[in-house]
């Protein structure tokens, strides 16, 4: 079965109502990156930090999938997908997806201060400073805050490697290392770079779609499924 590998970012979930970081009103310009999305910020003021990933929560409980997530789950009728995102949302998962890498962690589990292999499930919406792993040490977030190390890139590059099309939906194409994962891609590999705004790709063989996720993904969509069903 051909694999099809999608990068998601922001824009992706954009349409479900969730809060983007960077666009116009988003939650920089709320909050500065120092104080909630930094281990030195999370060290200067755990409530604060605590408090800012508790309302994420609070309002990912209140949001559904979008035609974008159900497309992407759809195409897995006649393709091995992996979805490599950006977002620390559940939304792919929801919608159905099912092979879902989460480069910069996940919002609904908080993970130990001290062994970062402990990693548990958030039950409901609040992480408390009460909340501990075994051993008594708190827990955290299970986000990879600015300055950190991405975890999972390593595993992101070797599928983005293997891919047989490849999608870019809702991310600008700015951030690093996850950006980079497109040149990992073979030049010969067809890709899609779905967003409203404008979005160069340095690589060949690119198709670009400028509209939203929902809309241009259905497209990609369809056009893959139809290329199966010709082939």
């Amino acid at each position: 079965m051909q694999k099809a590998v999608v990068l998601s970012g922001a824009g992706a979930s954009a349409e479900s109502g969730i809060s983007t970081f960077r666009d116009n009103n988003g939650l920089w310009e709320q909050y500065r990156i120092e104080d909630v999305a930094t281990y030195d910020g999370w060290m200067r003021n755990r409530p604060l930090v605590l408090d800012f990933y508790n309302q994420r929560r609070k309002q990912l409980a209140e949001v559904k999938p979008n035609a974008g997530h159900y497309a992407l789950a759809r195409l897995e009728e006649a393709y091995d997908v992996h979805i490599i995102t950006q977002n620390v949302d559940d939304l792919h998962e929801r919608a159905g997806s099912t092979k879902v890498l989460h480069l910069h962690g996940e919002l609904k589990k908080a993970r130990s201060t001290v062994n970062p292999d402990y990693i548990v499930a958030i039950d409901g919406w609040e992480l408390t400073e009460q909340m501990t792993d075994p051993q008594g040490a708190p827990l955290r977030p299970h986000i990879v805050w600015f300055g950190e190390a991405v975890p999972l890139i390593e595993e992101a590059a070797r599928i983005s490697a293997a891919a047989d099309y490849y999608i870019v939906v809702g991310t600008s194409l700015a951030v690093y290392p996850a950006a980079g994962l497109l040149h990992y891609v073979p030049p010969y590999v067809p890709k899609y770079v779905i967003d409203p705004n404008d979005v160069h790709a340095p690589v060949p063989n690119v198709k670009y779609l400028k509209e939203p996720a929902s809309t241009g993904l259905k497209k990609v969509v369809d056009e893959l499924l139809e290329l199966r069903i010709r082939n």
